[in-house]
């Protein structure tokens, strides 16, 4: 079972910078995305972005000029780069180890 940990987090003003860290127990070429999420109080957890095993990344419209994924293999951890800060940033932010399924193949047709 992979086991994360994520730090960095604390009191920044409006306009300022963090970065978050996901330490991970397991090697990120073994996990298929790392995921970055957060949950604003009152609010449904949402995704932030996610990288890749194959170190591609993805960052929702709503932040992507502001917020970037990285990752550090060597140290089996992934990074939330959060830059420009805004009070509707403010949340927990949470990493999580995604692994895909198989895959079921969906089709629509006449």
């Amino acid at each position: 079972q992979v086991r994360l940990v994520e730090s960095g987090g604390g009191f920044v003003q409006p306009g300022g910078s963090l970065r978050l860290s996901c330490a991970s127990s397991e090697s990120l070429f073994d996990i298929d995305a790392m995921g970055w999420y957060r949950q604003a109080p009152g609010k449904e957890r949402e995704l932030v972005g996610v990288i890749t095993a194959d170190g591609g990344t993805h960052v929702d419209d709503s932040v992507k000029d502001r917020f970037t994924i990285s990752r550090d293999t060597a140290k089996n951890t992934s990074y939330l780069q959060m830059n420009g800060l805004k009070y509707e940033d403010t949340a927990v932010y949470y990493c999580n180890a995604l692994f895909w399924g198989q895959g079921t193949q969906v089709t629509v047709s006449s």
